[in-house]
């Protein structure tokens, strides 16, 4: 089986565990790492897993009580 290089938005927001938006929102952000060919963004494999590794720390989401 081949293995892709490069993910969709989608596809990494699947590999993420996370909605499409909030992929496009860290895209926009800068956070995750794209690269456009054409009107296309791709995410590369090897981008996403170095982020996943790298791990960063989850600011706590704070409920309104």
């Amino acid at each position: 089986m081949e293995v892709k290089l490069t993910l969709t938005v989608e596809e990494a927001a699947k590999v993420l565990g996370i909605g499409r938006n909030l992929c496009y929102d860290r895209v926009k952000t800068g956070e995750i790492p794209v690269i456009k060919i054409g009107k296309r963004l791709l995410v590369p494999r090897r981008a996403l897993e170095k982020l996943l590794e790298q791990g960063r720390a989850v600011t706590p989401v704070h409920s309104k009580s």
